[in-house]
């Protein structure tokens, strides 16, 4: 559930704080007033598309913030993790979008940067809108499939359809490449042939060339290096004036001052250990020394093997490892052309294993959309009596079609809006009002199984478009409904809608310093009843009005 709305410098928008309630909480206002701002400022949490004209002039970023109630974090807990995020708070969860003049954008869950993708991944479980724009992508097929596997609860299986087919479809591609261009591979087959013997020659390890660079190295300052150790040697043991020797001096000195005075005593074993270290570093360098000898042939064997592996990289790769990966690329290619009837067989035996397969679960997800396509016809048709459209049939045709990564069916919504009149598809519906109602009954059927945790948010913007008279007042009395088991949010023109209001909330615009900005503000009664009134009789609000707008809130009240 929406709990509070933070919105700054969107749009028209200077800073706006709303807290929304339980129930069914809606906004009115004047056309242009901003009221579908508040949508567009929830959509952007949800993980939509941001643009830098969304800034409010003058301004060099926008933000949104959004606080939601966790009655039950089962839903979200998983995709939390998944992203390693901890929340503080085991009723309260922040979202956050913060949009720069660049265009870019940033999103914070939990005070955490997450992508627009990860948000999108969230928001079913936080909440859902419903708008004009979704009422025309009901006219696509593939929206209706997905409104029908949304309500047949099919996720998983859709998934699993879905992996089967990219298995099925991926190997088909494989057999597709197996079979073209053979005739150039062939072509090929000896370039790849010297390729892989040249490379097998010289037979490179990985890491190789770098340990063969530092042994040339040691190898071209032998002398050097026998130099400089032999001197180390004799500074640090070695020669009459060396460290060890000025060492023992000075701690047979400070031992005699120790026997007349113990403050010393901790600085005569500093010493002592001291000459342990310088001797172990001067053993230590002698056996180095011991072991560095000039071998000339070996020299020029590492320069032998170096030249040749820097061959292989100028030809094959920029690195050892690249070079061993292309040899095994082009093994493999070699296998392909030299095997190609086994990879062939091999290949169409796995694909018609993953065609039963795939076969098998879009079967099972057919069957699940066929049971729930006459749950869901039913339940739309009962949804839309209440709606005042009792005349109206609603069905849901599936046709078997191509396989898909969604499956075989071709999903299409029939609707005969009058008795008597044949099913058409639901794009033929003419009138705007009849489609508005037809949306929000699919909504109420889709959300019906809420459990009645209020944890779910449903957003409808001017849902009540093309709609007027007993049908307003019964798309009221349906949200009311819907209300009772979600947080429903409603932006409408429509005094009936507004009447049934658990809280309502006025958008208008304001002046300041110059400046407009839009405000929002929680009516308590008695304004709500001159907002009612105003929707009903335009800026004259009559004594007519007012008491009309309190029969609506009377009658809100008593849904």
């Amino acid at each position: 559930m929406l709990l509070e709305l933070i919105v700054e410098n969107y749009a028209v928008v200077e800073q706006a704080r709303i807290r929304f309630q339980a129930g069914l909480n809606v906004l009115t206002g004047e056309t242009g007033s901003g009221k579908s701002i508040v949508v567009d400022s929830f959509g952007l949490l949800l993980g939509a598309r941001a643009s830098s004209e969304m800034i409010r002039s003058g301004e060099s970023r926008a933000r949104v913030s959004g606080i939601f109630g966790l009655p039950s974090r089962d839903q979200i807990s998983s995709l939390l993790e998944e992203a390693g995020i901890e929340i503080d708070s085991e009723e309260e969860l922040i979202v956050e979008r913060e949009i720069t003049a660049n265009g870019k954008s940033r999103a914070f869950v939990a005070n955490r940067p997450v992508t627009t993708a990860f948000l999108r991944r969230l928001a079913p479980a936080l909440g859902d809108i419903h708008g004009q724009n979704e009422q025309q992508q009901l006219f696509a097929s593939a929206a209706q499939r997905d409104i029908l596997d949304e309500y047949a609860r099919a996720g998983d299986l859709r998934l699993k359809v879905r992996d089967a087919f990219r298995v099925w479809n991926e190997l088909g591609e494989q057999l597709e490449s197996l079979h073209q261009n053979e005739q150039e591979k062939l072509r090929l087959l000896d370039l790849w042939t010297f390729q892989r013997k040249e490379i097998e020659a010289v037979q490179p390890k990985p890491g190789e060339d770098s340990e063969l660079e530092s042994e040339r190295k040691i190898l071209q300052n032998t002398t050097r290096l026998q130099e400089s150790s032999a001197a180390a040697f004799a500074l640090l043991y070695e020669s009459p004036e060396s460290a060890t020797t000025q060492l023992r001096h000075a701690t047979k000195r400070i031992d005699d001052l120790v026997r007349i005075d113990e403050s010393l005593s901790s600085t005569s074993a500093s010493l002592k250990q001291a000459i342990v270290l310088v001797d172990d570093a001067a053993f230590a360098i002698r056996d180095y020394m011991s072991g560095l000898e000039g071998d000339p042939n070996r020299l020029e064997d590492v320069e032998a093997r170096l030249a040749a592996l820097d061959k292989l990289k100028r030809k094959y790769g920029q690195t050892i490892e690249e070079v061993i990966r292309f040899a095994e690329d082009v093994s493999r290619r070699i296998d392909e052309v030299e095997n190609a009837n086994e990879h062939r067989a091999k290949l169409e035996s796995e694909r018609t294993k993953a065609a039963a397969k795939y076969q098998t679960l879009a079967g099972e997800l057919s069957a699940v959309r066929r049971s729930a396509g006459t749950r869901l016809g039913k339940q739309v048709g009962e949804e839309l009596k209440s709606l005042a459209m009792g005349g109206t049939r609603f069905e849901v045709s599936m046709e078997e079609g191509a396989w898909t990564a969604t499956g075989v069916d071709d999903v299409s919504f029939l609707v005969s809006p009058n008795r008597g009149e044949e099913l058409k598809a639901l794009e033929r519906i003419a009138s705007g009002g009849e489609l508005s109602r037809l949306a929000l009954a699919l909504k109420t059927a889709i959300g019906s199984d809420n459990n009645g945790n209020g944890a779910h948010t449903l957003v409808f913007d001017e849902v009540d478009a093309g709609v007027g008279g007993a049908a307003a007042a019964a798309v009221g009395k349906r949200l009311k409904a819907l209300s009772h088991h979600n947080q429903v949010i409603c932006v409408t023109h429509l005094a009936q809608i507004a009447g049934y209001a658990d809280h309502h909330y006025a958008v208008a615009k304001r002046e300041r310093k110059g400046r407009v900005t839009t405000d929002i503000s929680e009516l308590p009664r008695e304004e709500r009843a001159r907002e009612i009134g105003r929707m009903l009789s335009g800026e004259q609000i009559t004594p007519e009005a007012l008491r009309q707008a309190e029969q609506l809130m009377q009658a809100g009240r008593a849904s």
